[in-house]
């Protein structure tokens, strides 16, 4: 049987896996039509050829942006499989990365751009560094605190994407 410990790690990454997709596909949309008018499908294959350059300044909060939401991704998939090998743990980030990356594709909801795959698994590894690094000071209490903070954190999240929500109503 999962400890209670896992089942509220399980909880809290399915919630942050919800948000992540309304982030990432649906672009915080809260209208299904305005999601329709999207129709934008373009590849970029060239590693940041089209994020560094903007207005011709140089522009990263893009790429940051796409590193700092998977960095929750690489904490949660330590705390869910702390077994897994370093390799095992950066295999789902990527694939779920890609998967996100080839849905905007299929569906023109946006760019397909292979900086955001690699800003992305980026993330997740700096999210399992930030767990290892974690792991060392607080040792056997280190999924309850994450959990505790992980709970804190999603709860203002909820609030204020709630709070969005209804502004937007």
């Amino acid at each position: 049987m999962k400890s209670k410990k896992y089942n509220i790690t399980k909880g809290l990454f399915i919630v942050y896996i919800i948000i992540l997709t309304w982030i990432i596909l649906f672009k915080l949309q809260f209208d299904v039509s305005s999601i329709e008018t999207m129709n934008l499908r373009s590849i970029n294959l060239v590693p940041f050829a089209g994020s560094l350059i903007i207005n011709n300044k140089v522009d990263i909060s893009e790429i940051i942006l796409n590193v700092a939401i998977f960095i929750p991704f690489g904490i949660y998939i330590c705390m869910l499989k702390e077994e897994w090998s370093f390799i095992k743990k950066v295999i789902p980030i990527f694939i779920t990365s890609l998967a996100f990356e080839t849905l905007q594709y299929i569906f023109a909801l946006g760019a397909s751009d292979i900086t955001d795959l690699i800003g992305n698994t980026l993330g997740g590894i700096i999210g399992i560094a930030v767990f290892m690094l974690l792991s060392k000071i607080f040792k056997n209490n280190t999924i309850k605190i994450i959990n505790i903070l992980a709970f804190i954190v999603t709860i203002i999240v909820v609030l204020f994407l709630g709070l969005v929500i209804f502004a937007n109503l």
